[in-house]
This record gives C-alpha cells, sequence and structure tokens, in this order.
C-alpha cells in the first residue's frame, strides 16, 4: 500500500500571466465604479476633512487584509500536513490485517499494538487538523469584518469644535462614502468594498470546500465503535462553530448548516452532502490533492486585486 505522504503533491501553476502596467488603467477604474444612490452634497470643508481619515483608514484596513491572507497559507499547510498524517495513520489501521510484516510476523500481538498505536496517533492527528481548520475560520471571520470596515463616518455626538470621524454611522444621512468621491485618484469607497468583497468571497468559498474535506476525513477515521455516531455536515465540528461561520454569512439559520461546499464556475447536481462510506486510497488521495489545489482561490486575482489597490493608494503591502 502506497503511504500517501510519499506521494508528489505539486502546487498548481497559473497559466496565464500579465504584466502589471506603472498605472491603473481608465477603463479599469470606470467598471470598479458602482452606482451610488445620491446622497447629501458635503461641504467642501467637511470633504477636506473627510479625505485625509477615509484615506488613512483605507491603507489600515487593506494593510490588515493583506495581513490575514498570509495569515491562511500557514494554516492551510498545516492542515494538509496533519490530514496527510490522518489518511496514512488510518489506511495502516484499515489493512493491518493484510500486511506483510516479514520478521515481526512471529512477535507476540504485534499487530494488536500497532493498532492500538495507530488509533492513538488518528486521535492526535485529528485533534490537530481540527486546530488548523478553526485557525481558518478566525482569518477568514477577520476579513470579513475588515472588508465591512471600509467607510468612515463623521461624528456627530463627540462635543468637539474638531470634527472628528468613526468607522460607525450616527446619522442616516452619512452613507461614509464621502458622496461617491473618490478616495485617492480614481476608486471610491465602493470601488474598494468591491474589490474586497471579491477576495473575501474566494476565501470564503475555500473554507466551505474545506470544511467538507475536514468532516470527511474526521468521519473516516473515526474509530469503528464511534460510526453509530458518525460526523455528518449538520454536526458543529466545535463548540460555537455556527457562531463563526455566521459571523462570515455562512450559515443558514433556516436549515441550522453551513452553506454547502461548491467550486468557482462549476454548479452542483445535488443540494445534499453525503458522506462517502470508508473511503479507499485514490478517494483520500484526492481529498489531499484538493486540499493543496485551492481551487476557489484565484491566485492571480488575488495578486491582481492587490497590485490596483497599492497603486491607487501609493503604498506597499509586502
Amino acid at each position: 500500500m502506497a503511504d500517501v505522504a510519499t506521494l508528489s503533491l505539486s502546487s498548481p501553476t497559473n497559466s496565464t500571466s500579465a504584466a502589471t502596467s506603472a498605472a491603473i488603467p481608465m477603463q479599469l477604474c470606470s467598471f470598479l465604479q458602482p452606482e451610488t444612490p445620491k446622497t447629501p452634497e458635503i461641504p467642501p470643508s467637511t470633504m477636506r476633512l473627510w479625505r485625509p481619515q477615509a484615506q488613512r483608514n483605507l491603507r489600515n484596513q487593506w494593510s490588515k487584509l493583506s495581513s490575514s491572507r498570509h495569515q491562511w497559507h500557514p494554516s492551510s499547510s498545516s492542515g494538509r500536513t496533519h490530514a496527510t498524517s490522518l489518511v496514512n495513520s488510518y489506511l495502516s489501521h484499515r489493512y493491518m490485517d493484510a500486511m506483510d510484516l516479514g520478521v515481526l510476523s512471529d512477535m507476540p500481538n504485534i499487530r494488536k499494538k500497532a493498532c492500538s498505536k495507530l488509533l492513538k496517533q488518528m486521535e492526535l492527528q485529528r485533534d490537530r487538523l481540527l486546530t488548523s481548520y478553526k485557525a481558518m475560520v478566525a482569518v477568514v471571520i477577520d476579513m470579513t469584518n475588515l472588508s465591512k470596515s471600509m467607510r468612515c463616518f463623521l461624528k456627530t455626538t463627540s462635543g468637539s469644535a474638531i470634527q472628528q470621524f468613526s468607522k460607525f454611522s450616527e446619522n442616516n444621512d452619512d452613507t461614509g462614502d464621502g458622496g461617491g468621491a473618490p478616495v485617492f485618484t480614481f476608486l471610491s469607497i465602493s470601488a474598494h468594498e468591491m474589490l474586497a468583497e471579491e477576495l473575501v468571497e474566494m476565501f470564503k468559498q475555500e473554507l466551505v470546500l474545506k470544511r467538507l474535506l475536514v468532516v470527511e476525513l474526521l468521519a473516516s477515521s473515526c474509530p469503528e465503535k464511534e460510526q453509530s455516531n458518525q460526523l455528518c455536515w449538520e454536526d458543529e465540528l466545535y463548540h460555537g462553530e455556527a457562531d463563526d461561520l455566521n459571523m462570515c454569512n455562512l450559515y443558514s439559520k433556516d436549515t441550522a448548516e453551513a452553506f454547502h461546499p461548491k467550486i468557482s464556475g462549476w454548479k452542483s447536481k445535488t443540494s445534499n452532502v453525503e458522506s462517502e462510506k470508508n473511503p479507499n486510497h485514490d478517494v483520500l488521495q484526492v481529498y489531499l490533492t484538493t486540499w493543496l489545489a485551492e481551487v476557489n482561490i484565484d491566485t492571480f486575482r488575488v495578486e491582481e486585486i492587490f497590485v490596483t489597490v497599492e497603486e491607487e493608494l501609493r503604498t506597499s503591502f509586502s
């Protein structure tokens, strides 16, 4: 039986490459500008005070988004490592009776002792895999909150003679976007929000797909005596997971379960998520390859978004 850890899993490369321009193309800026409802005209004096505050806030939020997306990769990588170890232990335990142990065959209870140790390893690896998944959930929660914190509102209750601003609205007439005016050169607050939403959506969909893989790996590696209570899609993987997924808009209160996974550009033919019964080596290999591929995260597009933002903000996040 081939050890899954020895199989070569190479990261996919993007076949498309494009040179980044020194300035943001005008047609791109036009495309990014969404139609916004008319807002009360902002006095020039207030606008002069609002713009520096809005610029500072955008730099902060995008800088934090850049940090968050870099935090995703070590969590995803450690998760793949633990998943691979779990699969190897599971397969070794499953096929122990059929293994040729060679000169070790004459040792008393060798198979029983090996199976006992493998079960302990699987329990440890299951916990570690779940810890990595929780770390990825935390990253997506952070990214979701940051993408919703790009507006800059006028403070109306400060009681100070100095104009102050906040990330929270205190006035229904204040949209926090400067009336749709460009914050730096071309892009409005709404345009920045569109880019951030596109970015975060990739990681949200990848998180749900990885949740499916975690459920399958935890369920398949569950000891036989616990098979009657096998983990399923509707279950919480850890205490408070439903609340965490709800913060990312990835949880349906109507069905009391996480939204079903999907792959960008592909429509599932079923609305049910059913676990594979006793997946074999090939199926588990597909799971690990899918984890590595991160099919919902378009790496080229992610870099393109940050290049666009860096040029607009006249800063670098590296």
